[in-house]
């Protein structure tokens, strides 16, 4: 059984193998930081799950709006053209809480907010919080993980 853990003050997420790592990779979580409410910003922590992955046929660098391909491939010009944009590529593996009234129902849930561990363009830092709320990775390491895993496994989200 597959698990995934991620740090919020280490900036890394770590995939399991029952209790043997077998990836690990810098992440980019919140600006402002850990916290669960809806329109915070922040990451939300606690027991989740993977509610569905989507994109695994994409190329990387595909670029997603509301869980959508789009059909662009993201660059240097296509950011140019939209500069206000939060890109979401490559892949999406969206999250949904496990803990009612943690991370789950009302205005504390992490699906109806819309919580992702996405790709994000190259140019963005790993290792320093600057997302929206979400769990940005590097496009090549996203896919990696995304090969491994599948809907329902065990997220762990943890300052």
């Amino acid at each position: 059984m597959l698990r995934i853990e991620i740090s919020i003050s280490e900036q890394r997420l770590q995939l399991f193998e029952q209790d043997r790592e077998i990836g690990c990779w810098p992440v980019s979580t919140a600006t402002n930081g850990a916290g669960e409410l809806n329109g915070s910003g922040c990451t939300p922590r606690g027991l989740h799950y993977i509610r569905a992955c989507i994109g695994g046929s994409e190329p990387p660098n595909a670029v997603f709006v509301g869980r959508r391909p789009t059909g662009e491939i993201y660059s240097p010009a296509l950011a140019k053209a939209y500069p206000g944009r939060d890109w979401i590529l490559t892949r999406i593996l969206w999250l949904c809480g496990s803990e009612p009234g943690f991370n789950r129902l009302g205005n504390r849930d992490s699906l109806r907010r819309f919580i992702y561990i996405h790709g994000t363009p190259d140019t963005e830092p790993m290792g320093v919080p600057r997302s929206h709320g979400c769990i940005r990775m590097r496009n090549q390491d996203l896919i990696a993980l995304y090969d491994r895993i599948e809907p329902g496994t065990t997220v762990e989200i943890f300052e």
